[in-house]
């Protein structure tokens, strides 16, 4: 064989390595949970422990999955990539050793167990608390209320039992610096924003901007008035038009947000039982954070 029959086959072998190489580092994919999120990175703690850095992007693609063989797919915004979240990441690693995410893919059980526990609708120590105290005044009441006593302390059980799975799960969540915060109310079944609140929210969304590595944290919120169904609608439709506003308006990119939280009737700053206290409850808080890990404190 001719020399330059020889350096042919290897040339071309050369070149496949090279781009078999190339193929390997454009597919690199991880699976783990989403421990934090910061500016338009998250952090997702791999299944051997270690940490990684996945960087977002407009294009990257987010994906619910759904069923037995996970053929069924729904696309989803960067905003429901929540801290808590189990995460299946492909993508590719740059000159930082950060995962460049191509597509973010996820269970849809998992994403509504993730929403919850950021909406608080997880057991909390505050409850347990209370049951706890329940438990004391039966106690001290009455001995014929044994039996319920009973029942109370199986519920407390299974609480304590919740919360401790929960925080072994987010127990690593990273925690936040509240940099700026801005409260928007509405009227009674409303959901459109108030023109009155634009420049609050626009002056919040140009402070945001200032920040390094800021996240916005959104929560809807309702009074008791009407079913629970009802209020939970109108909290996340709250919360969404709060959100859409500080995007068009804001020029606040989805990278930088956290999943809108609709909050429903739950932590109420007011009575229901007065129009004014019903009037209080009715609103979404919006918050610049910042990962204290960022900041340094």
């Amino acid at each position: 064989m001719s020399r330059v029959g020889w350096k042919l086959p290897a040339a071309i072998l050369l070149f496949a390595l090279l781009v078999s190489g190339v193929a390997l580092a454009q597919n690199t994919q991880i699976q783990g949970l989403i421990t934090g999120r910061s500016g338009a990175t998250m952090t997702v703690k791999t299944q051997n422990g270690e940490p990684m850095v996945v960087v977002l992007s407009p294009g990257t693609q987010v994906q619910e999955v759904e069923g037995r063989l996970k053929f069924r797919k729904k696309e989803l915004g960067l905003t429901a990539l929540v801290p808590g979240l189990p995460v299946q990441v492909q993508g590719m690693i740059n000159e930082n050793n950060q995962l460049v995410a191509n597509t973010v893919k996820f269970k849809s059980s998992d994403l509504a167990t993730a929403q919850d526990i950021q909406a608080g609708l997880q057991p909390t120590k505050q409850q347990l608390a209370a049951d706890e105290q329940k438990i004391a005044a039966n106690q001290a009441a009455t001995a014929a209320n044994q039996q319920q006593i009973q029942e109370e302390q199986a519920k407390i059980a299974a609480n304590k039992a919740a919360i401790a799975a929960a925080n072994k799960r987010f127990g690593e969540l990273g925690e936040y610096n509240i940099l700026g915060e801005v409260t928007v109310f509405f009227a009674n079944g409303k959901t459109a924003v108030d023109p009155q609140y634009d420049s609050q929210l626009v002056a919040l969304a140009t402070k945001a901007k200032t920040i390094t590595a800021y996240i916005i944290q959104v929560q809807g919120y309702a009074s008791k008035v009407g079913s629970a169904a009802l209020n939970q609608k109108l909290s996340m439709e709250r919360a969404d038009n709060v959100l859409s506003f500080l995007e068009q308006q804001g020029q606040i990119p989805l990278t930088n947000v956290l999943a809108p939280g609709a909050m429903g009737t739950s932590q109420q700053v007011a009575s229901d039982a007065t129009t004014e206290g019903q009037a209080e409850n009715r609103r979404v808080v919006v918050r610049i954070l910042q990962n204290k890990g960022i900041a340094g404190t």
